[in-house]
Order: C-alpha cells, then sequence, then structure tokens
C-alpha cells in the first residue's frame, strides 16, 4: 500500500505536467523503497505501455495523431528498446544511476527547446508522404529513441517530439499524440526485455500501475487551471528534479 499511496500523491500532484513521470518512478523506487536499479528501469518501462494508453486514445479522437508515422517510429522503437534492456543488464547498477541521470538532465534540456524554441501550427499536416526516404527515416528515429528507451527505463518523450519535429516535420499537436502512441510500443518491447531478463516484478508493476493511473486521473483535472508559465517549468523541472535524486 505504500508505494500505491505514494504513487497515486505524486502523479496528482505531478499528473497535470503530463511528461517527465518516468523519472520519479525510478527515483523514488531506488531512493525510497529500496527496489534494485534494473528492475525500477523495467518497471518504470513497462508501466509506460499502460499510462500512455489513454492519452494516445484521447489524441487520436482529437486529431492530433500521425498515425501511420507513429506506426512506423514505434515498430522500430520497439526493437530499439528490446536491444536497450540487453545494453542495461550489461551496465553496473553504480553508473546506471548516473547514466539515466544524465539522459534526465539532457530530456530538460530539450524539452526547454521543445517548447520555447517550437511554435504552434496552425494547419495540421497529414502523414499520406510516405515516400522511401520519410519511412527510412522514421525507422531510424525509432531505433534511437528506442535504445534510449529500453537502456535508461526513460519514456524518451522529448527525444521523440523534437525527432518528430525537425527529422520528420510534422506540427506541433501532431508531436504530442504521435509521441504517446510511439510510446506504447516502445515500452512493450523494452518491458519484454527485461522480463525475459528476469528484471520485473509484476506485483510492483501492479502496484505503480495503480498509484500512478489514478493519481494521473486527478491530476489531470488542474492542466487547463494552471498558468502556461508554471505548465512549462514543471515540465522541464519533473525530470530534472528525477535525475537530482537519482544521484543522491
Amino acid at each position: 500500500m505504500a508505494i500505491i499511496l505514494t504513487m497515486l500523491a505524486l502523479w496528482a500532484i505531478l499528473g497535470f505536467v503530463g511528461a517527465g513521470g518516468s523519472g520519479f518512478i525510478i527515483a523514488i523506487l531506488t531512493l525510497v523503497f529500496n527496489v534494485p536499479i534494473h528492475i525500477a528501469l523495467g518497471t518504470s518501462l513497462s508501466a509506460m505501455a499502460f499510462t500512455s494508453l489513454s492519452g494516445a486514445f484521447s489524441h487520436y479522437r482529437e486529431g492530433n495523431t500521425s498515425i501511420k508515422t507513429g506506426i512506423i517510429v514505434g515498430l522500430f522503437g520497439a526493437a530499439g528498446s528490446f536491444i536497450g534492456s540487453k545494453i542495461a543488464i550489461l551496465i553496473p547498477t553504480d553508473y546506471m544511476h548516473f547514466f539515466t541521470a544524465g539522459m534526465l538532465f539532457l530530456s530538460s534540456i530539450l524539452l526547454i527547446i521543445r517548447l520555447f524554441l517550437f511554435k504552434e501550427k496552425t494547419r495540421l499536416e497529414t502523414d499520406e508522404r510516405l515516400s522511401a526516404l520519410f519511412v527510412l527515416k522514421a525507422a531510424i528515429l525509432g531505433i534511437i529513441v528506442g535504445m534510449l528507451s529500453g537502456t535508461f527505463g526513460i519514456g524518451s518523450a522529448p527525444f521523440i517530439q523534437l525527432g518528430l519535429l525537425t527529422v520528420l516535420g510534422i506540427t506541433l499537436a501532431q508531436s504530442v499524440g504521435t509521441t504517446l502512441l510511439v510510446i506504447i510500443p516502445i515500452a512493450i518491447g523494452g518491458g519484454i526485455g527485461f522480463i525475459l531478463e528476469g528484471y520485473l516484478d509484476f506485483v510492483l508493476l501492479l502496484q505503480v500501475l495503480i498509484g500512478t493511473m489514478v493519481g494521473a486521473y486527478i491530476g489531470a483535472k488542474f492542466t487547463n487551471l494552471v498558468p502556461k508559465v508554471i505548465l512549462k517549468a514543471a515540465m522541464i523541472l519533473t525530470p530534472a528534479v528525477s535525475a537530482l535524486l537519482l544521484i543522491l
């Protein structure tokens, strides 16, 4: 119950942010509950497959998802995440804390770029122009972000969004919904990898899911009530604070 209540309280506070929570799952599990880092990584990554579903479906209904792009990036991302989970096993525990923290700090930097340098476009583009070059770029992007997710147990949302914006050229609105779609197969691929290595505790996963999904539902109610400047600051600080907790 302690894990469930902690995750519920945390996500009730941070749920309005909508991203960056995987780092907090890892930090809280390792720092507060003394869960081994590799099990925390597998749990965090697997949990994202479930927590991203509702958001992806909601964005799809709003027309903010580039389906074909998301499927291509996601499928190759799943393969990359599976490979990344194998790499994670080879990294010693002491080093993994610092590597994951470093990736979370980098996520904060990329979020600054994404939030303040990219402006919302008024016209949504379609994803019908799936040329061979486009598919190749989508595949490479998927493998890279998938390997990052699988290796460090994070959602890599900032990396995915910037890749979708800069490499594949979809709009900012589409990048948000498409990122959630991409995360689902990435989380599944990495989760399978950790399961096969014996680094996934299903009871722990269930506890995390109950707490985060209920908490996120409560926290989401505050998203439209919070001033944008606070929302942006919270999105940037969430992975940064997670990184600091990991290196304590």
